[in-house]
Parts: C-alpha cells; sequence; structure tokens
C-alpha cells in the first residue's frame, strides 16, 4: 500500500512538462502498437495476425491460451488438415478449428466443414442458422504457428474485468512514473 501512496506523490510533484512528456511517451507506445498490428495486418493478409486460443475444443493440439501466429493469403487454398480461424455471422469471437472436408468446384469456389479436435461432432451447430458449410470470406486466417499459454493473461482480463482494469491502471501509473 505504501508502494502505490508513494507512485501517487510521484506524480502529484510532476511540473506541467514532465507530466506532458510521459502522457506522450505513453501515446508514442501506443501509436507504435498500433503501427506494428496494421504492418502485420498488411504482412500477413489477416485482419487478425495473432489470436488466443480461448476454450479446449482443440486440445490436444493447442491449449486454452496458446497464442497463435495466422495468415490468410488468398491464393492458398484451403485443404483438410488445416486449421483455420473463421468469423461465422452473429459471433463476435473468432473459432479456431480443423477442416474437416472441403468441396471445391471446378470455378474455385470453395466450401468446406470444420470441427474441433476435442468435439464429437462437427462445426454445423456453430455455424449461422441455415448455414451448412464456410466459405473462403469466412476465414480470419490459417495457423502458422503458436507459442504456449501466453495468452492466458488475456484470457483473466476477460474472464475476470476488474483484473483487466488494475492491470491498465499500473501500466499507466508506470509510464506516467518513469523517468530516465
Amino acid at each position: 500500500m505504501d508502494s502505490m501512496s508513494s507512485m501517487f506523490d510521484d506524480v502529484r510533484r510532476m511540473n506541467k512538462r514532465q507530466l506532458f512528456y510521459q502522457v506522450l511517451n505513453f501515446a508514442i507506445i501506443v501509436s507504435s502498437a498500433l503501427m506494428i498490428w496494421k504492418g502485420l495486418m498488411v504482412v500477413t493478409g489477416s485482419e487478425s495476425p495473432i489470436v488466443v486460443v480461448l476454450s479446449g475444443s482443440m486440445e490436444p493440439a493447442f491449449q486454452r491460451g496458446d497464442l497463435l501466429f495466422l495468415t490468410n493469403y488468398k491464393e492458398d487454398p484451403i485443404r483438410v488438415g488445416e486449421i483455420v480461424v473463421f468469423k461465422v455471422e452473429g459471433r463476435e469471437i473468432p473459432i479456431v478449428h480443423r477442416v474437416l472436408k472441403v468441396h471445391e468446384k471446378e470455378d474455385g469456389y470453395i466450401k468446406f466443414l470444420t470441427k474441433g479436435d476435442n468435439n464429437s461432432v462437427d462445426d454445423r451447430g456453430l455455424y449461422a442458422p441455415g448455414q451448412m458449410w464456410l466459405e473462403k470470406k469466412d476465414v480470419v486466417g490459417r495457423a502458422r504457428g503458436f507459442v504456449p499459454y501466453v495468452g492466458m493473461v488475456t484470457i483473466l482480463m476477460n474472464d475476470y474485468p476488474k483484473f483487466k482494469y488494475a492491470i491498465l491502471a499500473a501500466l499507466g501509473l508506470f509510464v506516467l512514473i518513469h523517468r530516465e
């Protein structure tokens, strides 16, 4: 508790120029992170180049909290066995599952069916009402690599919103107080 009190004392002792400098540093950090994210989107072709596995439906391949790196190059064909991340109408959170079946027409049109490795049935129950197959437009990306358990922080922040605000407040104070 004394450390929190001393942090607030440090902030109170800053003059306007120091406070402005710290806020500016924080803004630079945030804008740099956004630029890196946008750059990754361009390089990978995916609207979400990094995702966190939120459920155990892909165990043992991926565990809850694993961080996945995605690409989504339009020219790459979708194949059986490939792990895709997809969004369906009516659901905000993307789903990470394996391609189970692919139907490809001569004109290049593809439709496919997915299933979680740890699930007993295919994903038709997860798709939009009346939707029996996914199309390429539904794909956010394809898993190309992963780092185990790094995404647990994201899961904690989603499951416990107070934890998220505590982390954000601590990071904000750290940036304001940290002086070179």
